[in-house]
Parts: C-alpha cells; structure tokens; sequence
C-alpha cells in the first residue's frame, strides 16, 4: 500500500499572514528558472534560457543579451532578444564606454533611467538614444581573466527601470551566472574528453601503421605539434580527417 501524503506539507504554518506571497512567487519562478538551466549542459543553449527568462521575469524589460566583454574593450553580444542589443552593444565597442562595460569592470549594477539626458558617457548616449534604447539596466554576471560577462537589459520607453527591477535583477543574475558556470564547466569537461579520446584513436592508428608502442605514437604527435606550433589535439584531429600525418 502506497504512503498517505501529506497535503500540508510545505506549505505555510497557520501564523503566516500573506504578507510575502509576491516574494514567494518569485522565489519559486527563479527556482523554476535555476532548474531549467541546470538541466542544460550546452552553454549556448544555457545564453538562451537565461535571455527568455530575463524576458519574463525582470520587470521593465523589453529586449536583453548577455553581453561578453574581451580584452577591457570589446563588446559583444551573445543570443539578443533582437536588432537592439546587438546594434547598442556594437556602439559600446566602438566608443569604448558604455553602462555593460561599467557592470563589468567595476563590479556594479548600472542602471540609465533616460538615455537622452544621460551624461556618464556622451559619446554611447547620443548613439543608443538614437537607435531606440530610451532605458538600460546591466549587472555583472561572470569575470574569467579579462573576459566579463553582463546581463543588458533595455526598454524603450524611459524610467522603465525601477528599484524592483533592480532587486529581481540581481536575484536572477546570482542564479543564471551559477547555473552558467556549470553549465560552462561541464561543456569543456566533455570537451577534454573528446579531444583525449581523439588523440587516444590516433595513437592506436599510428600503432598499427608503423608496427610501433603507444609511447613511440604519442611521441610521434607530440614531435609533429612542436614542430607545427600546434596544439596536440588537432595535429590528431588532421590525422583522423585526412589520414595523412603531415611533418
């Protein structure tokens, strides 16, 4: 005989007053939101749920990307909703300024409230005004060296952002970056396993062609890759395409 559940299990005690339920429900959408991502090992695909769900949950937003800046300079950006973020992120680039560039380097929250009037940075303002960004919020999402990621959000209509924007922003950012940075781990985990396994066929090809030891094989690589400048696994990966092991 099946176990009797209990229906009041998890629920709130009988002192609980309501007074929360707006925070309860967006606890349990991030929670809905951080399970979705966890399941998703590729990365790209991981970019593109934490987009669809910046979407729905941060209030305020009409457009977002996850915006990856290289080098303290460079701004791209990666899965935009649309044609905004990506043309905006192109002018941080250019200008070398801009409210994603800040989130990142300086580890805070930059909110633009009016793009028209904005004077941080001059020359960005002028050019995503134009192009119809009246309002932004971006937050940091990861550092690795000097790579960064941030989490653009847009509206076009001005003082669309508020402090609520702010605060459910954070929340999501803390867990899509956790969710990401597994995913990102896993997906070059399984990487580095391909490329060994790779390197480990070639060895046995080379084994069986030249009547030689597993050593003499890996020796054979690893010659070829110095002598080539380049990196093991794709000296194995041209043997395996072409069959020829060029010296």
């Amino acid at each position: 005989m099946a176990p009797e559940v209990d229906a009041g299990r998890g629920l709130p005690s009988p002192a609980d007053t309501g007074t929360t339920s707006d925070d309860d429900q967006l606890a349990r959408q991030l929670s809905d939101f951080a399970r979705r991502a966890q399941s998703e090992e590729d990365p790209g695909l991981m970019l593109d749920e934490i987009v669809k769900a910046a979407l729905a949950l941060i209030p305020g937003v009409d457009e977002a990307s996850i915006s990856v800046t290289t080098g303290r300079r460079d701004v791209s950006s990666q899965h935009p909703s649309g044609e905004l973020p990506a043309k905006v992120d192109a002018v941080q680039t250019e200008t070398g300024q801009g409210p994603c560039i800040d989130a990142a380097y300086e580890h805070e929250t930059v909110r633009v409230p009016d793009m028209s009037s904005e004077d941080r940075w001059p020359r960005f303002a002028a050019r995503a005004s134009a192009l119809g960004a009246a309002s932004m919020l971006s937050i940091q999402l990861w550092v690795e060296n000097d790579n960064l990621g941030a989490l653009n959000l847009y509206s076009y209509t001005a003082d669309s952002f508020t402090d609520e924007s702010e605060h459910v922003g954070l929340l999501f950012a803390s867990h899509a970056a956790i969710a990401f940075a597994g995913a990102d781990r896993v997906h070059h985990l399984n990487i580095a396993v391909a490329r060994r396994d790779l390197i480990g066929q070639v060895k046995g090809i080379l084994m069986e062609r030249f009547k030689i030891t597993a050593d003499q094989a890996f020796g054979i690589l690893v010659r070829v890759s110095q002598e080539r400048n380049r990196k093991l696994f794709e000296v194995a990966e041209d043997l395996a395409q072409t069959g020829q092991l060029k010296v």
